[in-house]
């Protein structure tokens, strides 16, 4: 084990032996590493909601609202309805009333549904709200309200015709859904990593207990590395620049792909990162790669598009504040109200010059 697993471990257990004992030093075999975290701290991060419906916030909201919501913060990635395949996996569809019934979709048995959807997976509805809370929408994630979440989650529930079109759900009646859930029954737990009930009685054949050694095999290791699939070197920039489409986030990078780019004006350099700083900060970049497509055009396509057209800024600001849909697809852009006027009047001018990165 290396020094900094070592070191990140006695982190982690020196954080949580405080926390345990509630005292503002460290454990003793570390001392001086480590608090109590405040209760603020723990707030923060305490906001999953359990199966059992611990964690869940008061709230409430109704069908018809949900919708709203839905057109403005979700559709554009998941379609109006819930069924779209454009971006992500469909959200609605494959269950039926039988379903409803028995709380076990049978399509995942018979393989009728060309996919498997959200609503036929998810068994359990605090899945839907605790992830809709903590991670949408994907460009703005925890800025819905509790309230929201509720009407967002109620319109996906009509959706599947598992709640009626003037249902409000609420945390007093959301226990009265779960058992209306069409894939409630259908969890199992027979399996190592949560042994249950099968487990308990000796059913997976280890006595019960979940496999947690991980044994190195050390067995017919090979001697030498073979590379026996590799992206031959005229496909390498066929979707744009791959170093260009990593998430701003962490130590990896994508290996550069794109051809060079023209040496720019240092007032320029510094004037592209910027705005590419403030792309990433914004959530732009989620959507639209600088020289490639991902659920919307890549800057370089907009800039070509709109090359030499004088009134183009004004139109690009206009689209970005009130959100658009068809020139580039039927995927929508959702209003952006998160950026300010000069965020976006930054942001489009640098687009319309091409969006230089340095």
């Amino acid at each position: 084990m290396s020094r900094f697993s070592k070191t990140l471990i006695a982190l982690l257990v020196a954080g949580a032996t405080g926390l345990a004992a509630g005292t503002a030093g460290a454990s003793e075999g570390y001392p001086g590493i480590g608090r109590a975290a405040t209760e603020a701290e723990v707030k923060a991060w305490d906001i999953d909601v359990r199966p059992d419906f611990v964690g869940l916030p008061k709230g409430r909201g109704n069908v018809d609202d949900g919708m709203e919501l839905w057109e403005t913060h979700c559709a554009s990635c998941h379609g109006v309805f819930g069924e779209s395949n454009e971006v992500f996996t469909p959200i609605v569809g494959g269950t039926t009333a039988q379903d409803i019934e028995t709380g076990r979709v049978a399509a995942l048995v018979t393989g009728d549904s060309p996919q498997r959807t959200t609503l036929m997976k998810v068994p359990t509805v605090s899945t839907l709200f605790d992830y809709i809370q903590r991670a949408m929408p994907w460009t703005a994630p925890k800025s819905l309200t509790a309230d929201e979440v509720y009407a967002i989650l109620a319109y996906l529930l009509n959706l599947g015709e598992i709640v009626p079109a003037d249902f409000e759900l609420s945390d007093e009646n959301i226990r009265e859904v779960q058992e209306r859930m069409p894939n409630r029954n259908g969890m199992t737990t027979d399996h190592g990593m949560w042994p249950g009930a099968a487990a308990a009685k000796g059913g997976l054949g280890n006595g019960g207990k979940p496999d947690v050694k991980n044994a190195a095999c050390m067995k017919d290791c090979k001697k030498e590395v073979e590379i026996v699939s590799a992206l031959p070197d005229y496909a390498q920039d066929a979707h744009g620049n791959l170093a260009e489409q990593n998430r701003p986030v962490g130590q990896t990078r994508g290996k550069p792909t794109g051809a060079p780019a023209e040496e720019a004006a240092p007032e320029a350099k510094a004037g592209g990162a910027a705005a590419l700083a403030l792309a990433n900060e914004k959530g732009c970049m989620a959507c639209h790669g600088v020289a490639n497509r991902i659920v919307g055009p890549g800057y370089n396509e907009i800039a070509e598009k709109y090359r030499g057209q004088t009134d183009a800024a004004s139109g690009l600001i206009d689209k970005v504040k009130t959100g658009g849909q068809g020139v580039w697809g039927a995927v929508p852009m959702p209003p952006q109200g998160h950026v300010t006027d000069d965020e976006i009047k930054q942001l489009v001018q640098w687009i319309l010059e091409g969006a230089q990165a340095q």
